[in-house]
C-alpha cells in the first residue's frame, strides 16, 4: 500500500500502517496529517505508528493535549542519520542536506528539531519573503514556520547550536540561527529549490545561499556601477516621458532593476566563457534593453519617436519601435566581449521564446561541439501574466531536456509587473505565483524584490553560474511594479486605484538605491547627483541633433552568413533547374538500401528495401518516400545539413520514410542517409514532443540561422498546423516583410481527401495562399515524388530564400502511379506546371480544360480511363504560389477546341484554392466565359465524417469535372 497525499479513507477501509507505507516525501503531508492525529487522540491512529513517532520525537504523545509538534522530515529519507556524543551531546547529522547540528546539554530530539526546522525554511521560507516592492501584506506564514510548532519555547531560543553551513564550527543560540535562515529564505530573495531531484544540483545551490549569501557582491566598488545602470535606466525613461508625451513605449519604470541584472549577468556570462546571448522579450522595457543593455545609440532610438519623414518607405511594411531587433557587440568592465542578438517579435508575447531556442541551437549546432552549449546562451525575458497564461510558455519549457531541441539551459527573467494590462493576479492564474508553470522542470526559481538592486544583481549571478554549471534552465521572477498603464497613454488609477495608491506613494528604485549608497558611505550624494545630470544632460544633447535631423530607420540583416542569399522578388523559373545525373541517381539509390549483415531488419522493411534496390537498377519508378530519400542524400553528399523534426517524422505517420531502421533485437536504430560516404553533411531527424507551436517556432528560428541548411518541419496531419497559427502569421510568413528576415524553412503537411473526417482530410491551404504576397513563400501542391525532390534541392541551391509550403500527400505516397522514372530526376528540374502528357487525350477534340492541383489529379485519371474520355484536358498546377502565369498559359494554348477553364478541387467552395485561383484565371485567360468551379459545396467544416459520404461527394465532383455541361 502507498500512503496517500490527504488522510481521506474510503469507508471501512483498513487504516494506513507504518509496516505497509512508503516513507518518501511525496507524502509529507499525509503523515503531518496522521501525526496531528496521533498527538490529539494516538488511539485515533494505528498502533504501529505509535514505535515511529516515539523514536523519532521521543516519549509518549499527549493524549487530547493539542501539544505543539514538528514535521518528521528525518523518517522520509534514509540519508538522515541520527547519533549520539559520548559526552551528551545530542549530534543530528543530515548526509542529503549538509545539515550537522549540535545541541549541547540538550536531547537528541532537540537536534532533530532544529534540523526538520531548518528544512522546513529552506522549503516554504520563500512563502513570507519580503518580496513585493509595494510592502502588501502577504498570506499568513505557514504553521511550518513557527519555532512553537516543534516544540521551542522562548528558552529554547536562547540554547547554544552548531549548524556549520551557516556558521562554521562556531557556535550560536538557536535564535541567531532562525533569524539566518529568515534573512537568506525569508528576506529580499526568497527561493524554491527544493523540489529539484538532483541532490549535486541542490546541494550546490544550497551551499551558495547559505555560505555564499547568494552571489556575493564587493558593494564598494560594484555599488556605483548598480547605480549607473540604475541611472540609465531611469533617464531614459525620464527624458522619453518629457520629451514624447503619450507616445507608446512600454516603460521599464518600476522595474529599472532589470538593466543592473542583464548588465552583471553578461560579466558572470563572459567569464564563464559564454561569447554570445540570443534575447527574446516583448515589449515591457523593450526599448530600454534595447539602448542600455544592447547600446543602440540613443539617436537611433529618438529618431523613432520622430515623424517619419519619408513615410512612402515603409508602406505596407517594417514594424512598430517596440517590435524591432538589434545585434551589437557588448563590452564587459574586464575586456571581453558578448555579442547580443535581440530577436524580432510580434505583439504576440510569448511567442518568440522557441525561435530564439531554434536560433541558440542552430548556432550551437555549427560550432559542433557539447562545449557550443557554454558558448551560446538563450535569455528569454517574460510579464507575469504572460509567462502564467500562455500555453507557448509551457511547450516552450518542455523542450529544455528534449535531445533534438536541448540548448544546455536558458535563463529566463519574468518582469513581474503584479499585473496584466488590467487584470489583477488572482483573475489570471490559479498558483501563488506566475513561474508556478516552471516547476514541471523542477530547476531553481528565484523571486526577488525589483526595489533591491543588489538582491536582483546576486540573484542574477548565481543564476548564470547555475546555468554554466549544470546545463539548466533558471528562472527569476523579478517582482516590481508598473509605475504608468500598460501604455503611456492609459490611466491604471481606473481598474487598481488602491495598487496606484501605493506606487504612487513609493519612492522610485534609484532614489531608494541612493539614499543607501549615501548611508552606508559608499557614495556622496554630490556624486550621485552628478551621475543623474550628466545622463539627462548627454539626452538634452542628442535630442537636439535629432530634431534637426532624424536617423533614418535601417536593418541589416543579410550580413554574415546570409550575404550570398536574398529575398525579395522571384524571377520566373528561377531556381528550377537542378536535375542530378543519372550515375549519381543510381549510386544514391543503391547506398539508400545498404544495411549492415549484422542490423536485423524488421521482415516488411526487407520488401520496402527490395523495392529501392529495384529503383537503383532502373526497374522501377521511385515512390514519394524514395524521392524525399534521395533529395536528402544529393545534399548530403554536397555539404548540406539537413534538420527535420516532427511527430512522429523518423518512421513517418504513414509509415512511409523509415529514416532509421531499427534492429528487431537490439532496438538499435541504423541510419542509411548518415552513412552515404565518410565527409558528407550531417543529418538529424528527430520525433518532436507533441507540440506545434513551439516546435514549428523552434525550427523557425533554426532556419533562421541556418541559410546553408535544409531545415523541415512535419505535421502528423496537415490540420494540424492550425495549433502553430500564430508563429505561421506572424514569423513565417510576414517575417521578411515586417523585419527583412528570411527564412527557407521547409514545412510539410499532409493534406488530401481520403475520408478520414474533418480533421484529417485539409491542412488549410486557402489560409496559406491568403497569407500570400510579394513572393513571401513557396506554395506548392505537387503530384509526382520527382517534383517534390526538385522542390526540396531548390529551398538550399538557389540564392532566394523563401519558406516552401508543402501539401504532401497520404494516398499518394503507395498510389501506383505516383511515381517517378529515372529521367525526371536526371533530365528536368522543377515544373511549377505539369503539362497533360497523356497519351488518350485527342488534342484537337479537347472541349475543356481542367486545371487542379495534388491528389484529386489522379482521381481525375482514373475517372477519365475508366470511362474512355478524350476530349478533356488536365493541367496540374503544382506551384501554386508565386504562380507562373505564363506557363499556365503554354499549357493551356494547345487545346485551341477548348471553350472552358474549370478549376477542380477536393475541398468545400469556400476552401482550397478557388478564391486564391479564380481571378488570376481571369487575368490570365479572360472573363468570357468565367472560368468554372468543380469541388465540394462550400461547408462550414473541411469534411464529412462517414467514409460513404466522402466516397459520394468525391464520386460526385469528379463525375461532374467530366460531364456534358456544368449546369
Amino acid at each position: 500500500m502507498t500512503v496517500k497525499d490527504s488522510n481521506e479513507q474510503a469507508p471501512n477501509s483498513p487504516r494506513p500502517t507504518a509496516s505497509d507505507s512508503q516513507f518518501t516525501g511525496e507524502n509529507l503531508a499525509f503523515i503531518e496529517d496522521l501525526y496531528r492525529q496521533y498527538l490529539e487522540d494516538a488511539s485515533s491512529v494505528d498502533p504501529s505508528w505509535k514505535p515511529i513517532f516515539q523514536e523519532y520525537f521521543g516519549g509518549d504523545a499527549p493524549v487530547n493535549s493539542g501539544a505543539p509538534h514538528f514535521k518528521p522530515r528525518s523518517i522520509f529519507e534514509p540519508a538522515r542519520v541520527p547519533t549520539r556524543d559520548l559526552g551528551g551531546e545530542a549530534v543530528w547529522v543530515d548526509k542529503a542536506e549538509g545539515i550537522t547540528v549540535k545541541a549541547p546539554g540538550r536531547t537528541e530530539g532537540f537536534a532533530a528539531r532544529v534540523e526538520a526546522i531548518v528544512r522546513a525554511f529552506r522549503l516554504h521560507g520563500h512563502l513570507i519573503a519580503k518580496i513585493d516592492p509595494l510592502d502588501r501584506p502577504r498570506r499568513p506564514a505557514p504553521p511550518e514556520l513557527e519555532p512553537s510548532l516543534y516544540g521551542f519555547t522562548s528558552g529554547d531560543l536562547k540554547a547554544k547550536v552548531n549548524y556549520e553551513p551557516l556558521f562554521g564550527s562556531r557556535e550560536v543560540t538557536l535564535g541567531d540561527l532562525l533569524q539566518r535562515l529568515r534573512d537568506l529564505y525569508c528576506g529580499h530573495i526568497a527561493v524554491e529549490y527544493q523540489n529539484m531531484p538532483g541532490s549535486q544540483s541542490r546541494t550546490w545551490l544550497r551551499d551558495r545561499i547559505e555560505r555564499n549569501d547568494y552571489a556575493p557582491l564587493d558593494v564598494a566598488a560594484d555599488g556605483p556601477h548598480i547605480l549607473k545602470k540604475l541611472v540609465d535606466a531611469d533617464a531614459f525613461e525620464t527624458f522619453l516621458h518629457k520629451k514624447y508625451v503619450g507616445a507608446k513605449r512600454f516603460s521599464l519604470t518600476g522595474g529599472e532593476s532589470l538593466i543592473p541584472m542583464l548588465d552583471f549577468m553578461l560579466e558572470e556570462a563572459a567569464d564563464s566563457g559564454v561569447e554570445e546571448v540570443v534575447v527574446g522579450m516583448a515589449h515591457r522595457g523593450r526599448l530600454n534593453v534595447l539602448h542600455n543593455i544592447m547600446n543602440k545609440p540613443a539617436e537611433a532610438m529618438f529618431s523613432e519617436f520622430e515623424k517619419v519623414q519619408t513615410p512612402e518607405e515603409y508602406v505596407g511594411s517594417s514594424d512598430v519601435k517596440y517590435h524591432m531587433g538589434f545585434s551589437s557587440d557588448h563590452p564587459t568592465r574586464n575586456g571581453k566581449t558578448v555579442h547580443l542578438s535581440l530577436c524580432f517579435n510580434p505583439s504576440h508575447l510569448e511567442f518568440v521564446n522557441p525561435v530564439v531556442l531554434g536560433r541558440v541551437r542552430a548556432k550551437q549546432d555549427r560550432l559542433g561541439t557539447e562545449a557550443a552549449r557554454q558558448k551560446l546562451l538563450p535569455l528569454l525575458l517574460h510579464g507575469d501574466a504572460a509567462f502564467s497564461g500562455q500555453g507557448i510558455v509551457t511547450e516552450s519549457l518542455n523542450l529544455a531536456r528534449v535531445k533534438g531541441y536541448n540548448v544546455g539551459g536558458t535563463i529566463h527573467v519574468v518582469i513581474n509587473n503584479q499585473i496584466g494590462f488590467t487584470t489583477n493576479p488572482e483573475d489570471g492564474r490559479s498558483t501563488t505565483y506566475a513561474t508556478d508553470v516552471a516547476k514541471m522542470l523542477e530547476v531553481p526559481i528565484f523571486h526577488v524584490n525589483g526595489d533591491d538592486p543588489e538582491a536582483c544583481v546576486r540573484v542574477m549571478k548565481l543564476a548564470m553560474q547555475y546555468r554554466q554549471r549544470f546545463g539548466e534552465d533558471v528562472i527569476v521572477d523579478l517582482v516590481c511594479y508598473r509605475r504608468y498603464g500598460h501604455n503611456e497613454g492609459d490611466e491604471p488609477r481606473f481598474t487598481q486605484p488602491e495598487m496606484y495608491g501605493a506606487i504612487d506613494s513609493s519612492k522610485p528604485v534609484r532614489e531608494k538605491y541612493v539614499d543607501s549608497l549615501i548611508e552606508r558611505q559608499i557614495m556622496s550624494a554630490d556624486q550621485t547627483e552628478a551621475v543623474w545630470n550628466e545622463r539627462m544632460d548627454y539626452y538634452g544633447e542628442v535630442f537636439k541633433e535629432v530634431r534637426e535631423q532624424p536617423q533614418r530607420k535601417s536593418i541589416s540583416s543579410l550580413d554574415g552568413l546570409w550575404t550570398p542569399y536574398h529575398g525579395g522578388e522571384l524571377e520566373a523559373g528561377a531556381g528550377n533547374d537542378a536535375p542530378i545525373n543519372e550515375d549519381l541517381f543510381k549510386e544514391l539509390a543503391r547506398k539508400l538500401t545498404e544495411v549492415p549483415e549484422s542490423h536485423n531488419v524488421h521482415r516488411t522493411l526487407r520488401r520496402f528495401l527490395k523495392g529501392r534496390e529495384q529503383v537503383a537498377s532502373g526497374e522501377a519508378p521511385a515512390d514519394w518516400g524514395t524521392g524525399e530519400a534521395l533529395a536528402f542524400a544529393s545534399l548530403l553528399i554536397n555539404g548540406t545539413r539537413i534538420r527535420m523534426t516532427g511527430q512522429d517524422c523518423i518512421r513517418g505517420t504513414f509509415s512511409h520514410r523509415h529514416a532509421a531502421l531499427f534492429d528487431t533485437e537490439t532496438g538499435e536504430g541504423y541510419w542509411p542517409l548518415r552513412n552515404l560516404k565518410e565527409d558528407q553533411a550531417s543529418i538529424e531527424i528527430y520525433n518532436s514532443t507533441l507540440s506545434e507551436n513551439a516546435v514549428l517556432g523552434f525550427e523557425y528560428g533554426f532556419s533562421l540561422d541556418s541559410p546553408d541548411a535544409l531545415v523541415l518541419w512535419e505535421a502528423q496531419f496537415g490540420d494540424f498546423v492550425n495549433g502553430a497559427q500564430v508563429i505561421i502569421d506572424q514569423f513565417i510568413n510576414s517575417g521578411e516583410d515586417k523585419w527583412k528576415r528570411l527564412s527557407a524553412l521547409t514545412l510539410l503537411l499532409p493534406h488530401g481527401y481520403e475520408g478520414q473526417g474533418p480533421e484529417h482530410s485539409s491542412a488549410r491551404l486557402e489560409r496559406f495562399l491568403q497569407l500570400c504576397a510579394g513572393d513571401n513563400m513557396y506554395v506548392c501542391n505537387m503530384t509526382t515524388p520527382a517534383q517534390y525532390f526538385h522542390a526540396l534541392r531548390r529551398q538550399v541551391l538557389h540564392s532566394a530564400r523563401k519558406p516552401l509550403i508543402v501539401m504532401s500527400p497520404k494516398s499518394l505516397l503507395r498510389h501506383k502511379d505516383a511515381v517517378s522514372p529515372m529521367e525526371d530526376f536526371t533530365t528536368v528540374g522543377f515544373q511549377p506546371i505539369l503539362k497533360e502528357t497523356r497519351e488518350s487525350v485527342n488534342t484537337e477534340k479537347v472541349r475543356r480544360v481542367l486545371l487542379c492541383s495534388g491528389k484529386v489529379y489522379y482521381d481525375l485519371c482514373d475517372y477519365a480511363a475508366e470511362q474512355g474520355i478524350d476530349d478533356v484536358a488536365i493541367v496540374r498546377v503544382e506551384q501554386l504560389y508565386p504562380l507562373e502565369g505564363k506557363l499556365l498559359q503554354d499549357a493551356v494554348a494547345p487545346f485551341k477546341n477548348s471553350r472552358e477553364i474549370v478549376w477542380v478541387q477536393e475541398e468545400p467552395k469556400n476552401m482550397g484554392s478557388w478564391h486564391y485561383i479564380f481571378p488570376r484565371l481571369i487575368e490570365l485567360f479572360g472573363a468570357d466565359p468565367l472560368p468554372a468551379y468543380v469541388g465540394r459545396v462550400a461547408s462550414a467544416s473541411p469534411a464529412t465524417g462517414a467514409y460513404e459520404s466522402h466516397e459520394l461527394e468525391q464520386r460526385a465532383l469528379v463525375t461532374k469535372a467530366f460531364a456534358e455541361t456544368l449546369d
